[in-house]
């Protein structure tokens, strides 16, 4: 097995940064076994892709992570009630539930839930399937829905019990309401409680979009429920589907530790997705407010260098931030990224932006970003032409030119003589961190 993980991650490592991947996997690996990620499975993702989605659980498996994986059977189950005769309707988004609709539900969840777990089994990896038992519930409204449930609690010890015994726990939305009845649950709701009672570090909802689509069907990257959350909501384009789905992530990450977060893709991208900085789909997290401060005496200085020292694994100068003709800084609450923005000249000069190692992948860069370039669309800055976030920052600029150990970039600067004036200046002006090797600007 041990042989196996590895070239499991030298494959990782081929397709990403693999220090990316290492990092990722020590992260994961000092949770609590059944604390790594609880992953949704709708059912056009079994019916659809049922292989790719095994194989990717497979590969979780073998570099030591097991996730908690809860599935449906929507489309399967409608299929079911047709060719049945069985007439079933929804209100207010829950299916009515009749004992000839939860007779069907059963029938259809456990086929499911056999052909996922002989899928997984497949790929050399045990699984073990979980119809009933593991949820409590309460009927939501016997007159209205008949035999729906809501979840109260999960069976944690039978969970971590399968989790211990090495195998990939598969659960169907069945539960058990007072009385020993069972009941139908909604996806939604046994996946809250499912993270409530595990916290886990990621929850994953794997979609044949990839994430979630922009107006121009385009996957939007990272969601910052902290600052994205109510403009998203107002946004005529956001419709109705994924205005419930923002809604109800928001509750799971309002009920989870600030390091939780949810990944929407599809199941070929997963490791992807949770292994490397720049993901493939969709990271929506709890986040945290950007502070916008343009007086020295508001900003905590300590904790700033303390950060721009870290992420650029060298020391500044004493008079550094002595030295800053500060114009705005913008920082995250946590003091884990922030951009500080100077007067320099004639130019507005991103003087630093650093991002923790903590904070990579969580779209923080980004969010500090954005903020920054709103409120100054016009600015130069400098980064060592072996900067590794030199990609980010060629994607962000309209512009660059190398000269010696620098790289110069520029965004909304048109003309060309301040261009010229920019390049001689920054080229020429000494480094703010102490001597030695390093990416430091």
């Amino acid at each position: 097995m041990r042989d196996t993980r590895q070239t499991i991650v030298q494959l990782l490592s081929n397709v990403s940064d693999g220090r990316e991947v290492h990092t990722y996997l020590q992260r994961f690996s000092e949770l609590d076994k059944t604390r790594f990620a609880v992953i949704k499975i709708g059912g056009a993702i079994l019916r659809d892709r049922l292989e790719e989605t095994a194989a990717s659980l497979a590969l979780l498996h073998t570099v030591g992570l097991t996730p908690i994986v809860i599935h449906g059977g929507g489309p399967q189950l409608d299929e079911k009630l047709e060719s049945d005769g069985v007439v079933s309707e929804k209100v207010d988004g829950l299916r009515v539930t009749t004992p000839e609709v939860l007779d069907a539900a059963r029938a259809v969840f456990t086929e499911q839930n056999i052909r996922l777990v002989e899928a997984i089994r497949a790929q050399g990896v045990d699984a073990h399937g979980l119809t009933q038992g593991v949820f409590d519930a309460e009927f939501v409204d016997s007159d209205r829905y008949h035999l729906v449930g809501e979840p109260t609690s999960v069976h944690l010890d039978l969970l971590r019990s399968i989790v211990e015994s090495g195998a990939i726990p598969i659960l169907t939305c069945l539960g058990v309401a007072p009385g020993g009845q069972m009941v139908n649950i909604n996806a939604d709701a046994a996946t809250r409680i499912l993270v409530h009672a595990t916290q886990p570090m990621k929850i994953i909802f794997l979609v044949d979009s990839g994430g979630l689509l922009d107006t121009e069907g385009n996957v939007i990257e990272w969601i910052n429920l902290a600052t994205d959350y109510d403009q998203l909501m107002s946004a005529d384009w956001v419709h109705s589907g994924m205005r419930l789905k923002l809604n109800e992530i928001k509750r799971l990450l309002d009920d989870s530790p600030r390091t939780t977060s949810v990944s929407i893709t599809r199941p070929s991208a997963l490791a992807r997705e949770l292994f490397t900085h720049s993901g493939d789909g969709t990271l929506v997290r709890k986040g945290e407010q950007i502070l916008t401060l343009v007086d020295k005496q508001h900003v905590d200085p300590h904790r700033l260098v303390r950060l721009i020292q870290s992420a650029f694994a060298q020391e500044l100068l004493p008079n550094w931030w002595e030295s800053v003709h500060l114009l705005s800084a913008y920082i995250s609450e946590s003091y884990r990224a922030a951009a500080v923005v100077a007067e320099l000249d004639e130019f507005v000069y991103l003087d630093k932006f650093a991002i923790d190692e903590t904070a990579r992948g969580e779209g923080l860069a980004r969010t500090v970003w954005d903020h920054m370039v709103k409120d100054f669309p016009r600015l130069v800055w400098r980064s060592r032409s072996d900067n590794e976030f030199n990609v980010f920052y060629e994607r962000e600029s309209d512009g660059r030119v190398r000269t010696g150990q620098w790289t110069i970039y520029w965004k909304g600067v048109t003309d060309f003589d301040v261009v010229g004036r920019a390049v001689k200046i920054l080229s020429d002006m000494d480094a703010s961190f102490v001597p030695g090797d390093s990416h430091a600007g």
